[in-house]
This record gives structure tokens, sequence and C-alpha cells, in this order.
């Protein structure tokens, strides 16, 4: 799955290209570390009385190993679950009466958590996160592991096995990546594996992951910084240090040929996913790349979209995707076939598109539509402070991939300096027509 562009407040391009340089934004930040080793950003805004806390554990599914996957986001459901100073449902109840709200996700590389409070409840919000990143297994038990267990395996259930195409998803990674590789197994992980594990492999992975030095907090909002860090360092600095884990090192899996798997659902239509390998998040072609997906399906007036739905009408729906991640990243082509269609229909004018884009590139009227999309994508995102890919989480998001977390004009640089040559070459360079997985859902037969 990838992660959100970042944010950037820029004056949206005209039709033709801009003859002078956009303005940039400052996404002001002051950034100190704790003896602990936690790393703190804080951004002030004072849009609205609101502050919001969010903090980025550095480990996902990635860091799980074949056998015991799943723990990362079984952890996400426990850290809600009561601390040592927080009993079993006082998290939210008190929240909910200080008027915040909160959630949590996993990824493959990272887990965050967020509370969003009004500003005069910031040292609830401090607290709260405190006392579940020291104090968790105080509150944690055998018991409560269990619990959290049906509910993950619920939640795939429901996520994933019970779901249209939902299966699609977990064979992707499973044919794009060799069994050993950190992505070759999903998120939520495996049912076996979830029903294997023991409570002492949960502390175990706790005690692994969950430390200061493994974590970066960004507290941004309604704040007055010196205030606010001497508050965070009231709430954290009690908190045991920890180990950092090692960084992870894997070697490159390049796909050798075409990799054909069809598998059955409880649908009515066809589906074809076309998958490829791509380089990492910010690394060159990646941006390229979220051109390339926008060409190809991003809107009605996409090449794939117009063709398929609209002039051919063979297709129900079209999306393209550059997955980034931080080890390695995919490309995907999902298109689902309307009623009498087959998907070697589709495969056939999915293939001569990206023919035709690899053959003579993008027209400069597509480069600089998709690249207006994407700064108004960054421009958006500003609006909000808190909670999933808002500036807060941005912050943490830059921080966790370049080291920096004012890397927003950096970010968006990427994408204004792309020609419609560096689009062709990334189509011809990343999307081979012979190197790839081609994965089909076709409907139950009765």
């Amino acid at each position: 799955m990838k992660r959100v562009l970042a944010l950037l407040l820029v004056a949206i391009a005209a039709p033709t290209f801009a003859q002078t340089p956009p303005p940039k934004l400052e996404v002001t930040s002051t950034q100190f570390t704790l003896p602990n080793g936690l790393t703190v950003i804080l951004h002030e805004d004072h849009r609205v009385p609101m502050v919001t806390t969010n903090m980025w554990y550095h480990v996902g599914s990635a860091r799980e190993k074949p056998g015991r996957t799943g723990f990362a986001h079984l952890f996400e459901h426990l850290m809600f679950m009561g601390s040592g100073h927080v009993k079993p449902g006082e998290f939210d109840e008190w929240l909910e009466e200080s008027g915040g709200d909160n959630n949590g996700s996993t990824e493959t590389d990272r887990t965050n958590y967020w509370i969003n409070v009004p500003s005069n409840a910031i040292q609830l919000a401090l607290f709260l996160e405190s006392d579940r990143m020291g104090y968790l297994l105080e509150s944690m038990t055998p018991k409560t592991v269990d619990a959290q267990r049906d509910v993950v395996k619920n939640e795939r259930r429901q996520s994933y096995e019970n779901r249209p195409y939902g299966m699609a998803e977990p064979t992707l990674g499973e044919l794009l990546y060799p069994p050993d590789y950190p992505y070759h197994w999903p998120v939520i992980g495996y049912m076996p594996d979830l029903t294997a594990a023991s409570y002492d492999d949960v502390v175990e992975f706790y005690k692994s992951y969950y430390a200061p030095a493994n974590a970066s907090l960004v507290v941004a909002g309604d704040i007055d910084p010196a205030r606010t860090r001497a508050l965070v360092e009231k709430w954290f600095s009690d908190v045991q240090k920890g180990r950092a884990p090692e960084q992870m090192h894997v070697p490159e899996v390049p796909l050798a040929g075409v990799q054909r798997k069809t598998i059955t659902d409880r649908v009515q239509l066809p589906r074809i996913y076309d998958a490829w390998l791509t380089p990492p998040h910010f690394k060159a072609g990646d941006a390229a790349l979220d051109v390339v997906a926008d060409i190809l399906a991003g809107g009605k007036n996409s090449r794939l979209y117009k063709r398929l739905v609209y002039d051919m009408q063979i297709a129900q729906d079209v999306n393209a995707e550059q997955a980034s991640a931080q080890l390695s990243s995919s490309f995907q082509i999902v298109v689902t076939a309307r009623p009498g269609h087959t998907v070697a229909e589709l495969q056939k004018v999915i293939d001569e598109e990206i023919g035709k884009l690899q053959a003579t590139g993008p027209t400069d009227h597509e480069l600089q539509r998709s690249v207006n999309q994407i700064e108004a994508s960054f421009y958006n995102r500003l609006e909000r402070v808190g909670g999933f890919g808002g500036v807060a989480d941005q912050l943490n998001a830059y921080y966790t991939d370049t080291g920096h977390p004012d890397y927003f004009n950096e970010d968006l640089a990427r994408y204004r300096v792309l020609t419609t040559a560096d689009v062709r070459g990334a189509a011809q360079k990343y999307l081979p027509l012979d190197k790839r997985v081609e994965l089909t859902v076709e409907p139950e037969k009765p």
C-alpha cells in the first residue's frame, strides 16, 4: 500500500507552464531528541484551537518473520487496550470526554498512532501516548492478547477472505516477492501465524520495537513550542530507552519473467491485476512512475479509462498506482471487465497503451495536467493538521524516510522537473511486458 503524497502550499499552475518559480512553503518545525532516544518534532499552527500528537514506531510487517506474521498489526490493536495507569476502556472514554478522537494504522514499514484534542487537553494526549509507550506490559495479559488476536482474525475475514476480490492483494505480494522477503506476506498476517503466536512472542516483539529509540513524535497545532517541549519532557522522560533495532538491508529481487496466476472468488465480473517491481520511495524513477500511473488511469481523461470504459466499453473501472515503500515498490494496473468481456480483451488494450507510452511518451499537456493534479493534492492536504495524511503525519513520514521533516519542497520538486522524456523512460525501464505479474480473479462457477 502507497504512503500519502507530501504536503505543499503552491499556486496551482495555469494550463501553460509557469514562467516564474512557484512560491515555496515554509512548514516550520523544531526538533530535539530526549535522552531516552525519542525524536520529537514540534509544529506551530494557530488556525484552530486544536492539537494533534502523531507517534510513528519505525516498525511494520516487514520486521516480522516467516511463521510469525501479523504482530505489527496485532500491536496496533493492543495499544488501545489500556496501559499501566490507564484501565481498559479509559483511553477512548477520557478522549471523548475532552472532545478528542484518535486512531492508528499499520503498514509494511511503520505503525502510527494519532490523537486530536482541543489545545487545552494537550497534557491528556501526551500522558496517554507516553503511558502506552512505557507501561503497556503492566496492563497486557495473555487474555488481552487472545481477545485482540480474535479481533484481528475477524478483521482478516472481513477485509480479505470474505470481501470481493479481497484475496488479490495478499496474492500479489506472494507473487512479486520470494517467501523470505519482508513484503511477501500481508500486513494483517496469516491465520496460522496469528493462532500460533504466544504471549511471550508478543512481549518480545514489543520489547524489540516499541521503544523511544525506534519512534518519532510530532506535536502540531495550537501550541507554544517552549511550553510543549517542557510537557513532552515531563511525560516521556521516564520511559526507558530500550534498544534500537538494526537497519534492514535486503537484496533487490527482480522478476525474471511473466508470472501468471488465476484465482476464483464470489464475484460477478473478472478482474486483471498487472504488477511490476519498481524503485523504492524517493529513489530515481519513483516520481516519474506516479505520473505514468496518472496518465494511464488517473481519471476519466486518462488513456486507459478513455479507451476501455468510454470508447470500447469493455471495462467497468480502471486504476493504476505506483505503490511506493521503503525497501521496494510495485506499480499496479487493475481493470474490471464489463459483463460479457474477458481479461484477455483487457490485457490486449493495456499492453497497447503501455507500448504507446513507451514509444512516444506523454504529450506536454498530459505531463502538465498530472503535475497540476499532484500540486493540488499537496495543497489540499494542508487543510488539516491532524489525522491520517495531515501535516503532522507528513512531517513524521518525511523524517522517517529522509531524516528531514521539512522535506515538502524537495518532494514536489521531484515532479516539477520531470520531462516527457523522463516519463517515457520510466515506462520503458520499469514496465516491461515480459517481466511482470499477471493475476486474474475469475467468478466462481456455480
